[in-house]
């Protein structure tokens, strides 16, 4: 090409970059006129010229706002990007001048000349060459910037334009001077000019490296953070540019002065905030801040869900979740009622303690549901950490708040429904004790002002219905138990098992299998089977699994068949897909037995039959007790043996019985732990029975604790002992007078099938139990045992008295 050829190029103007001949340069290319110039370079020969501006700052340059001496480049490689912008690779190929501004009105067009380049060559190009050679090696390793593959390249250039150009392009020159440079026709003028600037640079930078040395030893990790981020800052500053440090705050402001913070809470919001403005970004004392804040603000302060209190709603909702409860219905209708009455009140705190399996987690969310309340679940079984339920103090790495707050977040709700499942089973180790924490959390009085160790703030909690739920009290610290409202769920009897299983449990599995009504019905004959004689359980999930079970294997016979029918499970139908019968009712292999009585246990699983056997024999007068049975179940049958030898003369029975005979107490299924002074009369009556060879009734089950006078003190889990009974078929109970008021809470079908032996000593209990009567009357002035045949009211589910000394029996295997 002749050098005073021109051609018209489109024209692309360049923010503070200036591409050099033979050097490939990436770009990144935005604005509307820029992109339209690429394109339409792109349609033609790919041939550009490229132009630094003299203000950066000017976004819509003119001609007066750029050089009129630039670079002729190709277009290599083009990348578009989602956001409508471009990266590009160019290669510049020759210096060029505008001769014209051609007008254009979606991008700059000019008429280009090509300018020559001006040398020849000698002796003392060749030395100013190696020279400004020398003076980029000391650049090259002064700056650190320059990889070492690069530096070696550009070595290699015999050319004396390619080796100027190279050497400007990869110094961090200013854009004025890498322009004159451009500019500079004649080589040797250029080499001066470059040698001229790369001397500075290098007194600069030795000079830099001087005083980085000299404070290195004394500039820590976050001293130099802070020094970097404080330069970063100025830059922008001086730029213009909003860092991303000033914009996170200001949206952190931003939502501060959105959310309804507690005046405690937005000022301590408010602290943080100017604290963490002034760290450095990186430093670890920010992130915590920054997370500490998101916390804060993300809680649903002044957030409420609305209740719903229609009445007639709310109990047509818990009728359709739940078969049975009233006693739990009616306190959620007068919690309503109180509500609807009063605009402002505080959650009541309710503890449903009651056997596995009763419906206790599924209430919680029904009442929720009833309340139209946001509900959350946190399960405390196994927690052993306090800090599980206050949260850790941010000074630990890694601290977040504890299970309230963090559920409280999630519901997004001031007012949610918040179950604690399993708050019975909590442990207690070296890093606290969690139930001490629930005190507060639990108080009605306290919890309105709630303190996580994270959060340091107030939080109130007094709009949260706080539900609990629990096996038995007893693993309950007393302090926590008298803080909630204990609703006790008895377990279920054989009827309201059938009604279960007909209105929830059978639609539920159906829905689940993929059946349909018109594919598997049940009669009750095969549910009461599956009742009574494959599950033995206070609650329904045994009952759903059996019944979980014929789904599947009716489901596999239809698969395999390929086929629908409708399949009608009878007994025999249930003992074909569940297999031999597991559980069978109590036999009673004779109408009597010597030295038998029925006793009755209450469990975490509800109530269980307790078979109690005494046996005698030629000894010293020695008691053994098997069984695995507590330390309270012992002291109970020395009781009873003192009671026995102190009435020797009116039970009928040799006075010298204690030397001469060894007596020995067991309570079938050994390995499993009893306890508990409730089988008192139990053991007492086995004993007699065997001293006096006077045989016991096996249709009578009995209950209470006794005295060394012989007394019949009241005993707890009345209902669940009564259920056990009547589930074995045993239609006669001895219980103790003072229990008589429990009987009103045991369903009415249950009170007219049991004839209840009401007693207040165990002479009362031996008249009733032995089939041989003996003189026992008068021993004791009381009013004599009395009879009731219960007719009652209306069955309910309500809490069987706590009182007296009556620790629960473990559930026996098997039963």
């Amino acid at each position: 090409m002749d050098k005073d050829e021109t051609a018209i190029f489109p024209v692309m103007p360049l923010k503070e970059i200036i591409v050099f001949p033979n050097n490939i340069t990436p770009l990144y290319v935005v604005r509307q006129k820029s992109l339209a110039a690429l394109e339409e370079t792109l349609n033609r020969d790919k041939q550009i010229f490229l132009t630094a501006q003299k203000n950066p700052d000017v976004e819509n340059p003119s001609d007066e706002d750029i050089y009129q001496i630039g670079t002729v480049a190709e277009v290599l490689q083009v990348l578009r990007v989602p956001d409508g912008s471009a990266k590009i690779l160019v290669q510049g190929q020759y210096v060029g001048r505008i001769v014209d501004l051609l007008k254009n009105d979606k991008f700059l067009q000019a008429l280009i000349v090509r300018l020559p380049t001006q040398y020849r060559s000698s002796k003392h190009l060749e030395a100013l060459m190696r020279t400004t050679l020398g003076q980029f090696e000391t650049y090259a390793r002064l700056s650190d910037k320059i990889p070492e593959d690069l530096c070696l390249s550009i070595k290699n250039i015999d050319h004396p334009v390619g080796l100027a150009n190279a050497i400007t392009n990869h110094t961090a020159l200013k854009t004025k001077d890498k322009q004159k440079i451009l500019e500079t026709s004649r080589v040797e003028k250029k080499y001066l000019l470059l040698t001229h600037l790369l001397d500075a640079e290098n007194e600069l930078l030795e000079l830099e490296n001087k005083i980085l040395s000299q404070v290195k030893s004394q500039i820590g990790k976050s001293q130099k953070e802070y020094y970097l981020s404080e330069q970063l800052k100025a830059i922008e500053k001086e730029l213009g540019i909003a860092s991303e440090e000033d914009i996170e705050i200001e949206e952190i402001v931003e939502r501060i002065e959105k959310t309804k913070l507690s005046k405690e809470a937005r000022t301590k919001a408010q602290k943080e905030v100017s604290r963490l403005a002034k760290m450095a970004t990186l430093s670890p004392e920010a992130t915590v801040s920054r997370t500490y804040l998101e916390w804060l603000t993300e809680l649903p302060w002044g957030k409420h869900s609305k209740d719903h209190l229609d009445l007639d709603r709310a109990q047509r909702i818990l009728d359709e979740d739940h078969y049975g409860l009233e006693k739990i219905k009616e306190r959620i209708i007068e919690y309503l009622a109180v509500h609807k009455l009063v605009k402002s009140m505080k959650g009541p705190i309710l503890c449903f303690v009651g056997p596995p399996g009763v419906g206790k987690t599924s209430l919680a969310r029904s009442i929720a549901r009833t309340l139209g309340r946001r509900f959350v679940r946190v399960s405390l079984g196994g927690v052993r950490d306090e800090a599980e339920v206050r949260g850790h103090r941010r000074t630990y790495i890694g601290a977040l708040p504890g299970k309230i707050i963090q559920c409280i977040k999630k519901a997004g709700s001031m007012n949610p429904v918040f179950l604690m499942d399993e708050i019975d089973k909590m442990s207690v180790d070296f890093r606290g004790d969690p139930s001490a924490a629930l005190l507060e959390v639990l108080d009605p009085e306290q919890n309105k002002a709630f303190n996580d160790h994270y959060l340091e703030i107030d939080f109130d909690l007094s709009e949260v219905l706080f539900i609990t739920t629990a096996n038995t009290t007893a693993g309950i610290p007393p302090a926590l138990v008298d803080r909630m409202e204990v609703l006790r769920l008895a377990g279920y009897t054989q009827d309201e098992k059938l009604e279960i299983a007909i209105q929830f449990l059978i639609p539920k599995q159906l829905k689940s299998h993929g059946l349909t009504k018109r594919n598997i019905s049940f009669s009750a004959k095969a549910l009461d089977l599956i009742i009574t004689g494959y599950t033995r359980e206070a609650g329904v999930r045994n009952l759903e699994r059996e019944i979980a079970s014929i789904y599947r294997k009716v489901a596999k016979k239809m698969v395999h068949k390929n086929r629908k029918w409708l399949e009608k499970i009878d007994p025999e139908k249930v003992r074909e897909y569940l297999g031999p019968i597991r559980f069978k009712d109590l036999e009673l292999h004779k109408a009597t037995e010597i030295g038998v009585a029925t006793g009755l246990a209450w469990t975490d699983v509800g109530g269980e039959i307790l078979p109690t056997e005494t046996t005698i024999m030629k000894g010293k007068g020695t008691l053994v007790l098997t069984g695995k049975l507590g330390e309270v179940m012992q002291e109970s049958a020395k009781t009873a043996l003192s009671y026995i030898r102190s009435r020797t003369s009116k039970l009928k029975i040799n006075e010298n019985f204690y030397k001469t005979t060894d007596i020995h107490i067991h309570i079938p299924e050994g390995a499993i732990a009893k306890d508990g002074p409730s089988a008192g009369v139990t053991m007492a009556t086995s004993m007699v029975s065997a001293l006096s060879n006077c045989p016991v009734r096996q249709d009578i089950a009995m209950t209470g604790e006794i005295t060394l006078r012989g007394k019949v003190l009241k005993i707890g889990g009345l209902k669940e002992k009564i259920l056990a009974a009547h589930r074995a078929n045993i239609r006669t109970i001895i219980i103790p007078r003072d229990n008589n008021d429990d009987l009103e809470e045991i369903s009415d079908k249950v009170r007219k099938d049991i004839k209840f032996i009401l007693v207040e000593n165990l002479d009362e209990v031996i008249d009733a139990s032995l089939v041989k009567k003996l003189a026992t009357k008068g021993a004791h002035p009381s009013r004599g045992a009395s009879v009731r045949k219960q007719t009652g009211t209306q069955a309910s589910i309500t809490k069987p008295p706590d009182t007296g000394p009556h620790p629960p029996l473990p559930q026996t295997k098997g039963r």
